[in-house]
Protein backbone atom coordinates (compact mmCIF):
# COMPACT_ATOMS: atom_id res chain seq x y z
CA UNK A 1 0.00 0.00 0.00
CA UNK A 2 1.12 2.99 -0.99
CA UNK A 3 -1.40 5.72 -2.28
CA UNK A 4 -4.75 4.84 -0.50
CA UNK A 5 -7.75 6.24 -0.89
CA UNK A 6 -10.55 6.32 1.77
CA UNK A 7 -14.08 7.03 0.36
CA UNK A 8 -16.79 8.55 2.94
CA UNK A 9 -13.08 9.59 5.57
CA UNK A 10 -15.02 12.37 7.18
CA UNK A 11 -17.52 10.13 8.60
CA UNK A 12 -17.86 8.06 11.66
CA UNK A 13 -15.47 4.60 11.13
CA UNK A 14 -13.60 6.47 8.15
CA UNK A 15 -12.31 8.93 10.20
CA UNK A 16 -11.51 6.73 12.80
CA UNK A 17 -9.91 4.42 10.42
CA UNK A 18 -7.70 7.44 9.27
CA UNK A 19 -6.36 8.11 11.98
CA UNK A 20 -5.44 4.59 12.72
CA UNK A 21 -3.70 4.05 9.63
CA UNK A 22 -1.50 6.67 9.94
CA UNK A 23 -0.73 5.93 13.07
CA UNK A 24 0.16 2.15 12.46
CA UNK A 25 1.94 2.97 9.02
CA UNK A 26 4.40 5.39 8.30
CA UNK A 27 4.91 4.86 4.40
CA UNK A 28 1.20 5.26 3.32
CA UNK A 29 -0.11 8.65 1.85
CA UNK A 30 -3.40 8.89 2.68
CA UNK A 31 -6.41 10.50 0.53
CA UNK A 32 -9.82 11.12 2.12
CA UNK A 33 -12.47 11.43 -0.88
CA UNK A 34 -16.00 12.73 0.95
CA UNK A 35 -18.83 14.84 -0.20
CA UNK A 36 -19.46 15.60 3.03
CA UNK A 37 -23.17 15.20 3.64
CA UNK A 38 -24.61 15.67 6.73
CA UNK A 39 -22.76 13.13 8.48
CA UNK A 40 -19.19 14.06 7.25
CA UNK A 41 -17.29 16.38 9.35
CA UNK A 42 -13.72 17.29 8.86
CA UNK A 43 -13.43 18.47 12.42
CA UNK A 44 -13.08 14.74 13.04
CA UNK A 45 -9.56 14.71 11.39
CA UNK A 46 -8.23 18.01 12.71
CA UNK A 47 -4.56 17.63 14.11
CA UNK A 48 -3.38 15.34 10.98
CA UNK A 49 0.08 15.16 9.42
CA UNK A 50 -1.02 16.99 6.30
CA UNK A 51 2.59 15.70 4.51
CA UNK A 52 0.34 11.84 4.18
CA UNK A 53 -2.81 12.89 4.35
CA UNK A 54 -4.99 15.02 2.37
CA UNK A 55 -8.40 16.00 1.65
CA UNK A 56 -10.16 15.67 -1.59
CA UNK A 57 -14.08 16.50 -1.56
CA UNK A 58 -15.49 14.80 -4.20
CA UNK A 59 -18.78 12.32 -5.15
CA UNK A 60 -18.25 8.74 -5.47
CA UNK A 61 -20.90 8.85 -8.53
CA UNK A 62 -18.72 11.13 -10.79
CA UNK A 63 -16.99 9.00 -13.06
CA UNK A 64 -14.82 11.94 -14.31
CA UNK A 65 -13.77 13.08 -11.28
CA UNK A 66 -13.01 9.62 -9.70
CA UNK A 67 -10.51 8.85 -13.25
CA UNK A 68 -9.06 11.97 -12.66
CA UNK A 69 -8.59 11.17 -8.83
CA UNK A 70 -6.80 7.49 -9.61
CA UNK A 71 -4.76 9.01 -12.50
CA UNK A 72 -3.33 11.42 -10.63
CA UNK A 73 -2.85 9.89 -7.22
CA UNK A 74 -1.61 6.64 -8.41
CA UNK A 75 -4.16 4.95 -6.24
CA UNK A 76 -3.41 1.56 -5.28
CA UNK A 77 -5.86 1.00 -2.76
CA UNK A 78 -9.26 1.91 -2.26
CA UNK A 79 -10.77 0.95 1.73
CA UNK A 80 -15.07 2.15 0.62
CA UNK A 81 -16.55 3.51 3.49
CA UNK A 82 -19.15 5.86 2.01
CA UNK A 83 -22.71 5.18 2.35
CA UNK A 84 -25.99 6.29 3.45
CA UNK A 85 -26.09 4.45 6.83
CA UNK A 86 -28.93 5.41 8.76
CA UNK A 87 -32.00 2.78 8.69
CA UNK A 88 -34.36 5.22 9.65
CA UNK A 89 -33.16 7.95 6.86
CA UNK A 90 -33.14 5.05 4.50
CA UNK A 91 -37.34 4.52 5.28
CA UNK A 92 -38.15 8.41 4.50
CA UNK A 93 -35.73 8.51 1.63
CA UNK A 94 -34.81 4.91 -0.11
CA UNK A 95 -33.68 6.48 -3.52
CA UNK A 96 -30.64 8.33 -1.82
CA UNK A 97 -29.41 4.82 -0.65
CA UNK A 98 -29.59 3.15 -4.22
CA UNK A 99 -27.76 6.05 -5.96
CA UNK A 100 -25.17 6.25 -3.03
CA UNK A 101 -24.78 2.31 -2.22
CA UNK A 102 -25.09 0.67 -4.94
CA UNK A 103 -24.41 3.12 -7.89
CA UNK A 104 -21.68 5.08 -6.34
CA UNK A 105 -19.97 1.47 -5.29
CA UNK A 106 -19.96 0.42 -9.27
CA UNK A 107 -18.54 3.41 -10.14
CA UNK A 108 -15.71 3.14 -7.53
CA UNK A 109 -15.65 -0.29 -8.73
CA UNK A 110 -15.49 0.59 -12.70
CA UNK A 111 -13.15 3.30 -12.02
CA UNK A 112 -10.39 1.92 -9.99
CA UNK A 113 -10.57 -1.64 -12.77
CA UNK A 114 -9.31 0.24 -15.37
CA UNK A 115 -7.53 2.60 -14.23
CA UNK A 116 -5.24 -0.70 -12.41
CA UNK A 117 -5.84 -2.75 -15.85
CA UNK A 118 -3.86 -0.02 -17.61
CA UNK A 119 -1.51 1.35 -15.10
CA UNK A 120 -1.20 -1.13 -12.44
CA UNK A 121 -1.06 -4.03 -14.08
CA UNK A 122 2.13 -6.20 -11.97
CA UNK A 123 1.52 -3.79 -8.66
CA UNK A 124 -0.23 -4.70 -5.88
CA UNK A 125 -3.40 -3.65 -5.31
CA UNK A 126 -6.50 -4.08 -3.01
CA UNK A 127 -9.88 -2.79 -3.10
CA UNK A 128 -11.81 -3.68 0.53
CA UNK A 129 -15.36 -2.94 0.78
CA UNK A 130 -16.99 -2.27 4.66
CA UNK A 131 -20.57 -3.08 4.66
CA UNK A 132 -22.65 -4.46 7.42
CA UNK A 133 -24.47 -7.16 9.34
CA UNK A 134 -27.86 -6.30 8.76
CA UNK A 135 -28.01 -7.63 5.05
CA UNK A 136 -28.51 -11.10 6.85
CA UNK A 137 -31.54 -10.19 8.03
CA UNK A 138 -32.88 -10.68 11.85
CA UNK A 139 -32.20 -13.18 14.03
CA UNK A 140 -34.48 -14.39 16.82
CA UNK A 141 -33.82 -15.83 20.32
CA UNK A 142 -31.91 -19.21 19.60
CA UNK A 143 -30.92 -18.50 16.60
CA UNK A 144 -27.17 -19.13 15.46
CA UNK A 145 -25.27 -16.00 15.03
CA UNK A 146 -24.38 -14.54 11.30
CA UNK A 147 -21.21 -16.26 9.49
CA UNK A 148 -19.84 -15.59 6.08
CA UNK A 149 -21.98 -17.97 4.52
CA UNK A 150 -25.29 -16.86 5.89
CA UNK A 151 -27.81 -15.79 3.46
CA UNK A 152 -28.33 -12.78 2.45
CA UNK A 153 -32.25 -11.47 3.97
CA UNK A 154 -31.81 -7.92 4.14
CA UNK A 155 -35.03 -6.08 5.58
CA UNK A 156 -34.66 -2.21 5.40
CA UNK A 157 -33.58 -0.14 2.36
CA UNK A 158 -30.44 0.64 3.98
CA UNK A 159 -29.51 -2.98 4.25
CA UNK A 160 -31.16 -3.88 0.67
CA UNK A 161 -28.77 -1.43 -0.90
CA UNK A 162 -25.84 -2.75 0.98
CA UNK A 163 -26.49 -6.36 0.01
CA UNK A 164 -26.77 -5.13 -3.41
CA UNK A 165 -23.36 -2.97 -3.48
CA UNK A 166 -21.40 -6.55 -1.27
CA UNK A 167 -22.71 -8.81 -4.81
CA UNK A 168 -21.28 -6.32 -7.03
CA UNK A 169 -17.96 -6.28 -5.06
CA UNK A 170 -17.89 -9.72 -4.82
CA UNK A 171 -18.88 -9.67 -8.45
CA UNK A 172 -16.13 -8.09 -9.79
CA UNK A 173 -13.73 -10.36 -8.08
CA UNK A 174 -15.40 -13.47 -10.06
CA UNK A 175 -15.42 -11.87 -13.20
CA UNK A 176 -13.04 -9.13 -13.59
CA UNK A 177 -10.50 -11.14 -11.27
CA UNK A 178 -10.41 -7.98 -8.85
CA UNK A 179 -8.20 -7.70 -5.85
CA UNK A 180 -10.91 -7.10 -3.63
CA UNK A 181 -11.82 -7.88 0.46
CA UNK A 182 -14.89 -7.48 2.30
CA UNK A 183 -15.88 -7.11 5.91
CA UNK A 184 -19.58 -7.11 7.48
CA UNK A 185 -19.30 -5.63 10.41
CA UNK A 186 -21.79 -5.61 13.79
CA UNK A 187 -22.87 -1.80 15.28
CA UNK A 188 -19.71 0.24 15.54
CA UNK A 189 -19.92 2.66 18.80
CA UNK A 190 -16.96 5.52 19.73
CA UNK A 191 -15.28 8.85 19.05
CA UNK A 192 -16.59 10.90 16.15
CA UNK A 193 -20.06 9.33 16.17
CA UNK A 194 -22.73 11.40 14.35
CA UNK A 195 -25.36 11.49 17.46
CA UNK A 196 -28.46 10.00 15.02
CA UNK A 197 -27.05 6.83 16.43
CA UNK A 198 -28.37 5.19 19.73
CA UNK A 199 -25.07 5.53 21.91
CA UNK A 200 -23.70 9.14 21.73
CA UNK A 201 -27.61 10.35 20.90
CA UNK A 202 -27.81 9.23 24.57
CA UNK A 203 -25.23 10.34 26.12
CA UNK A 204 -25.96 14.15 24.08
CA UNK A 205 -29.83 13.82 25.49
CA UNK A 206 -28.68 12.93 29.01
CA UNK A 207 -26.06 15.68 29.62
CA UNK A 208 -28.72 18.03 28.64
CA UNK A 209 -31.32 16.45 30.47
CA UNK A 210 -33.52 15.62 27.51
CA UNK A 211 -35.23 12.46 27.32
CA UNK A 212 -33.55 9.55 26.08
CA UNK A 213 -36.02 8.21 23.34
CA UNK A 214 -35.84 4.26 23.44
CA UNK A 215 -37.77 2.52 20.54
CA UNK A 216 -40.25 0.27 21.56
CA UNK A 217 -39.68 -1.58 24.59
CA UNK A 218 -36.14 -1.76 24.61
CA UNK A 219 -35.35 -5.54 23.92
CA UNK A 220 -33.89 -5.38 20.30
CA UNK A 221 -30.45 -6.71 20.87
CA UNK A 222 -26.95 -5.73 18.41
CA UNK A 223 -23.52 -6.44 18.82
CA UNK A 224 -21.89 -3.58 19.85
CA UNK A 225 -18.18 -3.08 18.17
CA UNK A 226 -15.50 -0.20 19.35
CA UNK A 227 -14.36 1.13 16.21
CA UNK A 228 -10.80 1.03 16.78
CA UNK A 229 -10.93 -2.54 17.20
CA UNK A 230 -12.68 -2.36 14.13
CA UNK A 231 -10.23 -0.52 12.52
CA UNK A 232 -7.72 -2.78 13.15
CA UNK A 233 -9.39 -5.56 11.62
CA UNK A 234 -9.72 -3.84 8.48
CA UNK A 235 -6.17 -3.04 9.08
CA UNK A 236 -5.30 -6.96 9.31
CA UNK A 237 -7.90 -7.63 6.36
CA UNK A 238 -5.89 -5.14 3.94
CA UNK A 239 -2.79 -6.60 4.75
CA UNK A 240 -3.21 -10.12 5.09
CA UNK A 241 -6.52 -11.18 4.32
CA UNK A 242 -7.16 -13.56 0.98
CA UNK A 243 -8.35 -11.45 -1.95
CA UNK A 244 -12.33 -12.53 -3.01
CA UNK A 245 -13.06 -13.57 0.89
CA UNK A 246 -15.42 -11.52 3.14
CA UNK A 247 -14.89 -11.61 7.28
CA UNK A 248 -16.95 -10.89 9.77
CA UNK A 249 -16.03 -8.51 12.41
CA UNK A 250 -18.10 -8.35 15.97
CA UNK A 251 -17.73 -7.48 19.37
CA UNK A 252 -18.77 -10.03 21.33
CA UNK A 253 -21.08 -7.90 23.08
CA UNK A 254 -25.10 -8.59 22.73
CA UNK A 255 -27.15 -6.65 25.27
CA UNK A 256 -30.76 -5.51 25.00
CA UNK A 257 -30.58 -1.54 23.80
CA UNK A 258 -32.02 -0.74 26.69
CA UNK A 259 -29.52 -2.31 28.84
CA UNK A 260 -27.09 -0.47 26.51
CA UNK A 261 -28.61 2.69 27.85
CA UNK A 262 -28.84 1.96 31.25
CA UNK A 263 -25.00 1.66 31.68
CA UNK A 264 -24.86 4.98 29.65
CA UNK A 265 -26.41 6.41 32.70
CA UNK A 266 -24.67 4.62 35.01
CA UNK A 267 -21.68 6.14 33.67
CA UNK A 268 -22.66 9.40 33.40
CA UNK A 269 -23.80 9.38 37.07
CA UNK A 270 -20.42 8.59 37.81
CA UNK A 271 -18.63 10.82 35.83
CA UNK A 272 -21.24 13.61 36.14
CA UNK A 273 -21.82 13.65 40.58
CA UNK A 274 -23.14 17.38 40.52
CA UNK A 275 -25.47 16.59 37.62
CA UNK A 276 -28.81 17.91 38.44
CA UNK A 277 -30.63 14.92 36.21
CA UNK A 278 -29.12 12.15 38.55
CA UNK A 279 -29.97 9.54 37.89
CA UNK A 280 -30.14 10.09 34.15
CA UNK A 281 -31.73 6.87 34.56
CA UNK A 282 -35.37 8.76 34.97
CA UNK A 283 -34.93 10.22 31.30
CA UNK A 284 -35.25 7.30 29.56
CA UNK A 285 -38.64 7.08 27.34
CA UNK A 286 -39.63 4.71 24.94
CA UNK A 287 -41.12 6.21 21.80
CA UNK A 288 -42.98 4.48 18.53
CA UNK A 289 -40.96 1.54 17.10
CA UNK A 290 -39.63 2.22 14.11
CA UNK A 291 -40.83 -0.07 10.62
CA UNK A 292 -39.67 -3.32 10.31
CA UNK A 293 -37.34 -2.75 13.22
CA UNK A 294 -34.90 -6.25 13.41
CA UNK A 295 -35.24 -7.22 16.56
CA UNK A 296 -31.62 -9.02 16.85
CA UNK A 297 -28.30 -9.46 15.24
CA UNK A 298 -25.03 -11.38 16.52
CA UNK A 299 -22.15 -11.94 14.61
CA UNK A 300 -19.86 -14.85 14.45
CA UNK A 301 -16.09 -14.07 14.30
CA UNK A 302 -14.62 -17.33 14.49
CA UNK A 303 -13.00 -17.24 10.80
CA UNK A 304 -11.19 -13.55 11.24
CA UNK A 305 -9.99 -14.94 14.61
CA UNK A 306 -8.72 -18.14 13.26
CA UNK A 307 -7.27 -16.88 9.90
CA UNK A 308 -5.41 -13.75 11.03
CA UNK A 309 -5.53 -13.91 14.77
CA UNK A 310 -7.89 -10.74 14.89
CA UNK A 311 -9.99 -10.60 18.35
CA UNK A 312 -11.54 -7.73 19.83
CA UNK A 313 -10.02 -5.60 22.85
CA UNK A 314 -12.75 -4.15 24.35
CA UNK A 315 -15.34 -5.16 26.40
CA UNK A 316 -18.52 -3.28 26.57
CA UNK A 317 -18.14 -1.33 29.30
CA UNK A 318 -14.71 -0.26 29.21
CA UNK A 319 -15.57 0.99 25.58
CA UNK A 320 -18.67 2.57 26.58
CA UNK A 321 -16.35 4.31 29.51
CA UNK A 322 -14.31 5.73 27.17
CA UNK A 323 -17.21 6.52 24.28
CA UNK A 324 -18.65 8.95 27.06
CA UNK A 325 -15.25 9.91 28.28
CA UNK A 326 -14.39 11.14 24.73
CA UNK A 327 -18.19 12.90 24.57
CA UNK A 328 -18.03 14.50 27.71
CA UNK A 329 -14.29 16.19 26.82
CA UNK A 330 -15.00 16.99 23.19
CA UNK A 331 -18.07 19.35 23.22
CA UNK A 332 -16.72 21.84 20.75
CA UNK A 333 -16.82 18.85 18.06
CA UNK A 334 -20.01 18.03 19.58
CA UNK A 335 -21.82 21.66 19.47
CA UNK A 336 -20.70 21.57 15.65
CA UNK A 337 -21.98 18.52 14.55
CA UNK A 338 -25.59 19.31 16.09
CA UNK A 339 -26.11 23.05 16.48
CA UNK A 340 -28.02 22.68 12.62
CA UNK A 341 -32.25 23.45 12.46
CA UNK A 342 -31.81 20.35 10.70
CA UNK A 343 -30.60 18.26 13.01
CA UNK A 344 -32.74 19.15 15.67
CA UNK A 345 -35.50 18.81 12.88
CA UNK A 346 -34.36 15.04 12.17
CA UNK A 347 -34.49 14.05 15.87
CA UNK A 348 -37.85 15.57 16.81
CA UNK A 349 -39.12 13.86 13.98
CA UNK A 350 -37.86 10.15 14.34
CA UNK A 351 -38.42 10.09 18.57
CA UNK A 352 -41.49 11.67 19.12
CA UNK A 353 -42.38 10.75 22.86
CA UNK A 354 -45.23 7.99 22.43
Amino acid sequence: MKNIVVTGGAGFIGSNFIRYLLKINNDVKVYNLDILTYAGHLESLEGLDTGRYEFVRGDINDRNFLEKLFFEKQIDTVVHFAAESHVDRSIQDPGQFVQTNILGTYNLLETARQYWAKNLANMPKRFHHVSTDEVFGMLNHGDAAFHEKTPYAPNSPYAASKASSDHLVRSYFHTFKMPVTISNCSNNYGPYQFPEKLIPLMILNAVKGLHLPVYGDGQQIRDWLYVEDHCQAIYMILTSGVIGETYNVGGNNQPPNIDIVKMICKILDEKLPSSPYIPHEKLIHFVQDRPGHDFRYDIDISKIRRELGWIPTHELEQGLIKTVEWYLSNSNWLNSVTGTDSFQDWISINYSKR
